[in-house]
């Protein structure tokens, strides 16, 4: 396999698309029955097929993805040769979470009462692996897709 195997919950969140898969493939519902109930590695081997099918599909089309924790924030930019990275970082101790929701005056005002600092910080990256691996990778590690890239916009206009 690419990538991994997709999940009971993720397949069933695809079942249109995988019965389509099955019919392109001419397996028929009886005969997809049968598969799973008499040879599970030809089972096995046509949903890890499908699930790097679905994986590639996905991360052809991204161009953004967000990482958030409760101290520090990253945004990245995968172009054609390599990914950029926007993030910000709370330096210091504070009740701030990147992860809620809060208007930027309530977290300002957090850090004034705790002292603590925001730090702006970027990074280029050549891919090691293909394009669509270092998203891959990412999208396991907990990075969310973006589909506007508004937080890496935003960050970039702050680095001007």
């Amino acid at each position: 396999m690419k990538y991994r195997r997709l999940r009971n919950e993720e397949l069933q969140e695809l079942e249109k698309e995988f019965v389509n898969f099955l019919a392109a493939n001419q397996v028929t519902a009886d005969d997809w029955e049968k598969i799973k109930g008499e040879d599970n590695d030809k089972a096995d081997r046509l949903i890890e097929i499908f699930s790097d099918m679905v994986f590639d599909k996905v991360l052809e089309d991204v161009e953004y993805l967000e990482h958030k924790t409760p101290h520090d924030l990253k945004a990245f930019r995968f172009g054609e040769e390599q990914a950029e990275m926007n993030g910000l970082k709370i330096e210091g101790e504070s009740s701030v979470d990147l992860t809620q929701q809060q208007s930027p005056e309530q977290m300002q005002e957090q850090l004034k009462l705790t002292g603590a600092k925001l730090k702006l910080y970027t990074a280029e990256k050549k891919y090691a692996e293909s394009r669509k691996m270092e998203i891959f990778h990412l999208m396991e590690g907990g990075a969310l897709i973006s589909r506007d890239g508004a937080l890496f916009k935003s960050l970039e206009s702050l680095k001007a």
